[in-house]
């Protein structure tokens, strides 16, 4: 008999207060940057019982009105009533933005070409064929429970939700293989005047199933809103920050992380560019039939250019060892800061979209170290 195992991944709706804070991040970088491609920034937001405090290191020829762009994205979430604890129009915004440091500046900016890396530090990149999307399968629910959330209450199916929402899903496996859900949590924010069995009907039909579909069973676990209560929610009941939910954005745990996140960072800074440019990397080569699943590790320091390591993790899938990988890896992608941001074309306003449901396994024109640009190249290698 085959050993059967379980896995979990979880995942937060964009009104997550950890989630706010990325995507205010995010839209001020993306504002910059539509100034000024050579935007160099790293913003980090602050949310708590309706205050939200943006700050960072900047350097641009751009401007942005931070309290315009912060409180349009509250509103795009929803955070539109004072009952929720954090309302757009009432909400304090504090501005502490400051120039980047001149030291950094001088490690980074040598010349386009040579451009350095923007910190030190290690990034993973990750690829399986548990999904077509070539991520593995819990967190890709978990993240289908959670914008399933979102789009019942704004689409008024589900009008009692508030914004504040979390998902969470265990997968068991069967010989490496997923075959069924064991369990699956939601906690969706709610008004006080819905009751919990009412909640739980709705949310059992109109999001677990649909999400979940052939892999829910009668032996299947249901957690919703486990307490019974969840009216007090956001920054109202918990502190956001950017940045804190990095295995949410990432592959949920079932990937090494090397700690560093991505919103309101530049891709001068090699905790984005770099692990963007890592997943492009394994998802390529697991699209291309060198491995079934693939981990890839790149190495940096601030001021160079060449990583200062890679690591291949195949974990007994390729039939070529990981001298071989790394060979073919450095033949085949740009692996520099500025190589990786001219191939992945990253010096564009495209990062909010990325600050809810996942960096990885996405789908749209700013998503560029998703697609398959490598495969027909790789595939001659596996003669």
């Amino acid at each position: 008999m085959r050993e059967r195992t379980l896995f979990t991944s979880e995942s937060v709706t964009e009104g997550h207060p950890d989630k706010i804070c990325d995507q205010v991040s995010d839209a001020i970088l993306d504002e910059l940057l539509r100034q000024d491609p050579l935007t160099r920034a790293g913003i980090e937001s602050f949310a708590a019982a309706g205050v939200l405090v943006v700050a960072g290191e900047v350097s641009t020829r751009g401007f942005v009105d931070v309290q315009r762009v912060a409180r349009g994205v509250l509103r795009d979430i929803g955070y539109t009533d004072p009952d929720y604890g954090m309302d757009c129009e009432d909400a304090g915004v504090l501005v502490a933005i400051h120039e980047q440091s001149p030291d950094i500046k001088r490690g980074v900016v040598k010349s386009n070409a040579k451009l350095g890396a923007g910190d030190q530090g290690l990034m993973f990149g990750y690829a399986c064929r548990e999904t077509k999307e070539l991520m593995p399968l819990p967190i890709t629910l978990a993240h289908r429970l959670a914008k399933r959330l979102a789009y019942v209450r704004k689409a008024g199916l589900v009008p009692y939700l508030r914004p504040d929402g979390k998902s969470q899903v265990a997968v068991e496996y069967e010989g490496g293989r997923p075959v069924r859900l064991a369990n699956v949590v939601l906690a969706a924010q709610h008004h006080p005047g819905v009751t919990h069995a009412k909640l739980q009907a709705d949310l059992t039909r109109l999001v677990v199933k649909p999400v979940c579909g052939r892999l829910l069973d009668r032996a299947t676990k249901l957690f919703i809103n486990a307490t019974g209560r969840f009216v007090r929610g956001g920054p109202e009941a918990d502190t956001g920050l950017t940045g804190r939910k990095v295995i949410v954005d990432t592959y949920g745990g079932k990937a090494h992380h090397g700690g560093g996140c991505f919103s309101g960072k530049d891709p001068s800074k090699v905790d984005r560019s770099a692990a963007y440019m890592a997943r492009h990397v394994a998802k390529n080569m697991v699209a291309a039939g060198l491995a079934n699943e693939c981990e890839v590790q790149l190495a940096y320091v601030i001021g160079r250019s060449e990583p200062t390591s890679i690591s291949v993790n195949t974990f007994g899938t390729s039939r070529l060892d990981e001298a071989r990988l790394i060979t073919i890896i450095r033949r085949n992608f740009p692996l520099t800061p500025h190589g990786i941001i001219n191939y992945l074309k990253l010096r564009r306003p495209i990062y909010r979209a990325t600050a809810t449901y996942g960096h990885f396994g996405r789908t749209g024109p700013g998503f560029t170290w998703e697609k398959l640009s490598k495969v027909r190249e790789l595939q001659r290698y596996r003669r």
